[in-house]
């Protein structure tokens, strides 16, 4: 059940929608607070990446990936089908660019999951996205994280935890900060600030009640 911004006037989200491009190291429980936000959140859509990566168990085609072939990949590559792609970890990552533009120009907000290398390629290359990060307490915690999902091998958990070091070092680089510690303090965090961002005057202006307002004081 959504129950956070239910009192939001629906009229809002006939101005364009925002992108949340969210980022962080492998393991630090994006996927958890993303979720929980769009089961609470009206007019918000996640983008679901393509990817050439081996199915995880639990995982459904289409809802958490599309997960193709590197051939595949490569062909939507030459077509120009991504707002952004890399490879990392031996496959490939890759945001298809209709879902996104398409929700966006409908009023909805878009929340993007990619690694740090995609979402610094957003932000050169598509004005007005909101740009978090989310980071674990601690190095250690990160590390005992992945462990526990016991989805990996040993050698694939250290790549893992080497890249977070590099990823860590771009906090700077993103607006907003959140760190994982209590989960259902991220869950909240997360939902402030894309109400924070939907309520900027600069987004809703020209709305027609605003407008109306405006016009009545002058």
């Amino acid at each position: 059940m959504k129950v956070l911004g239910e009192s939001q006037n629906s009229e809002q989200h006939l101005a364009q929608g925002i992108l949340f491009v969210i980022s962080g190291p492998s393991g630090v429980g994006k996927t958890s607070i993303i979720r929980s936000v769009l089961e609470r959140i009206e007019h918000v859509v996640f983008s679901v990446s393509c990817t050439t990566r081996k199915q995880r168990p639990g995982e459904i085609d289409g809802i958490d990936y599309y997960f193709v072939s590197h051939e595949q990949f490569e062909k939507m590559i030459q077509e120009n089908k991504f707002i952004e792609w890399a490879r990392v970890h031996d496959n490939y990552y890759g945001t298809p660019a209709d879902m996104v533009y398409e929700n966006i120009r409908k009023g909805f907000d878009v929340i993007l999951d990619i690694d740090v290398q995609g979402a610094l390629t957003v932000k050169n290359n598509f004005s007005g996205a909101k740009f978090i990060f989310i980071a674990p307490p601690s190095y250690e915690i990160l590390r005992e994280r992945l462990k526990k999902r016991g989805t990996e091998s040993e050698e694939k958990i250290q790549r893992r935890l080497e890249t977070a070091k590099k990823e860590l070092t771009f906090i700077p680089e993103f607006e907003y900060l959140i760190i994982n510690e209590d989960l259902e303090e991220s869950i909240r965090n997360l939902s402030s600030i894309i109400f924070a961002e939907r309520l900027r005057y600069e987004r809703i202006k020209d709305i027609a009640k605003v407008r109306k307002l405006m016009e009545e004081v002058r």
